[in-house]
């Protein structure tokens, strides 16, 4: 039982989109009507307020970190298992991608896996983090750098810790992320993809739909 209600909580938790939020407390357009149409951090960016890109990416890592260390923390006294560990950083993770508040439309999941991957473990986290800034710094393509730090994930996890349920989690984000990134796949290999910092005419504008 404690492991049913604990995966439907992380769901519930991962499905607050801090992009909308954001978006509306600093009244700027919702990120859903332009660029991407993905409510991340990254969308948010283009509307040019960078407090609220900034706000909302910490807002979608620290759901991910604390439902882990929710379990983490109290997977003695509730009796549970690394199993239970690893399905409540996937359903957190899923909350993300499909949040229950927002007709199940939500973002690319990139923070609040790396909000899972610190919660985890830090090492872990601060590993991937490095990779996805190098990527970053070194091409400017948000989406690349994402890709390539969900390849490297799980090889981190299993470097550090070898084979355990949260390496199937780990594993199932990165799938995840890669399936939600299919179309910017399309849009690189084009030379389409925007670039991290570009910002769209309709949120500069203010536009909302």
């Amino acid at each position: 039982m404690n492991t049913v209600w604990m995966t439907v909580a992380a769901y519930l938790i991962g499905s607050i989109s801090f992009a909308v939020v954001m978006s509306k407390l600093f009244g700027i357009a919702d990120p859903r009507t332009y660029g991407s149409k993905n409510p991340g951090a990254t969308n948010v960016l283009r509307s040019g307020n960078k407090a609220a890109a900034i706000m909302t990416l910490i807002g979608d890592g620290a759901k991910g970190w604390l439902a882990v260390w929710l379990a983490i923390r109290y997977q003695n006294q509730l009796q549970i298992g690394d199993a239970t560990i690893a399905l409540v950083a996937i359903a957190v993770f899923l909350g993300h991608l499909w949040p229950v508040f927002f007709r199940f439309v939500g973002g690319k999941g990139v923070a609040t896996a790396l909000g899972v991957l610190l919660g985890l473990n830090p090492w872990l986290g601060l590993a991937t983090l490095v990779t996805w800034l190098a990527v970053a710094f070194a091409f400017r393509y948000s989406s690349l750098a994402a890709l390539v730090a969900a390849l490297f994930a799980p090889f981190y996890y299993g470097l550090l810790f070898g084979v355990e349920p949260q390496l199937f989690a780990v594993f199932v984000m990165s799938a995840l992320l890669a399936f939600r990134h299919s179309k910017n796949i399309s849009n690189l290999l084009a030379g389409k993809e925007s670039r991290i910092g570009s910002k769209s005419q309709d949120a500069a504008k203010g536009k909302k739909k």
